[in-house]
């Protein structure tokens, strides 16, 4: 099956994407700046027929043009720091040398391992794992953090589930290839300073509760999944299969177990937990 990648090559992938990501960015921002200057300095409206102008327009505008500033001020920021690394750059300050004997674990991921702990679910109360998950993220942007958010924390294991905002998007179009790419990338940083890898499967999805697998059709969760297991047990890694432990007949996310069809609820990351546990410990023999 696949080579893990050389550093030259992972480091190609990481400049690619950050060539690309900030590209988009530029262009969504320098499309809105157009936009508000032509709301803010257009003329204004030629009175009606009546001969009187409609009392809303101006305060149409005035809304359209802050709503306009608001959105260019969040594209700054974010072309500040597309990957992000600020989100917990002073957390990770805090975070002191493991112990002796301390089986330190970091969970790297998008918002559904964001959300464990802090929406939904207990984060594994009383163990020594991290949760570094940053909503919508996708797998460049996980690569570019990996260093400072996983790295440099010094565990003895990872935990990556990464993918599905590929899939959707999120950063704009990608292929399977490249999410493969960035995931071989990060078990090649982590496998290289001596970190235990255990790769997690990606989760359905349902349309049972809003639409979701229009942005994530099934078919190509199933695929990335099959290379993420063959990947992982090819190459002496950990596969965490929360997939089949979370569908139903159907191979969609069982109702019970989500709260919108993508993520999981309070019963969802019970399920996950334990699956969780398991492959650590198999992780750590």
């Amino acid at each position: 099956m696949s080579v893990l990648l050389e550093p030259e090559f992972q480091g190609g992938i990481l400049r690619s994407h950050i060539r690309r990501g900030f590209g988009v960015a530029l262009w969504v921002l320098f499309a809105l700046a157009g936009a508000k200057g032509q709301t803010a300095g257009a003329p204004a409206t030629a009175p009606s027929t009546a001969g009187q102008a409609s009392p809303a327009a101006p305060a149409q505008a005035a809304d359209t043009a802050t709503q306009l500033q608001t959105q260019l001020e969040n594209l700054q920021k974010r072309l500040q720091d597309w990957p992000n690394l600020g989100r917990y750059h002073d957390a990770n300050e805090k975070v002191p040398p493991p112990g002796p004997g301390e089986n330190r674990v970091v969970f790297m991921g998008d918002s559904i391992t964001d959300n464990w702990g802090s929406l939904y679910g207990k984060f594994f109360p009383g163990e020594p794992y991290i949760n570094r998950g940053i909503g919508g993220q996708t797998t460049p942007q996980m690569l570019i953090r990996f260093w400072p958010d996983v790295v440099a924390l010094g565990p003895k294991v990872v935990v990556i589930l990464a993918g599905t905002n590929d899939i959707a998007g999120n950063t704009g179009p990608t292929t399977i290839e490249a999410i493969e790419d960035n995931i071989m990338a990060m078990t090649q940083l982590a496998r290289s300073s001596g970190i235990r890898v255990v790769l997690a499967s990606l989760l359905p999805v349902t349309d049972a509760i809003k639409p979701q697998t229009t942005r994530r059709p099934p078919e190509k969760i199933e695929e990335l999944n099959q290379w993420i297991k063959d990947f992982a047990t090819e190459n002496g890694m950990v596969y965490l299969d929360y997939y089949s432990a979370l569908i139903d007949d159907q191979k969609t996310f069982r109702k019970e177990l989500t709260f919108d069809g993508l993520h999981p609820n309070d019963a969802g990351y019970a399920v996950m937990a334990p699956l969780a546990e398991k492959a650590i410990a198999q992780a750590l023999q």
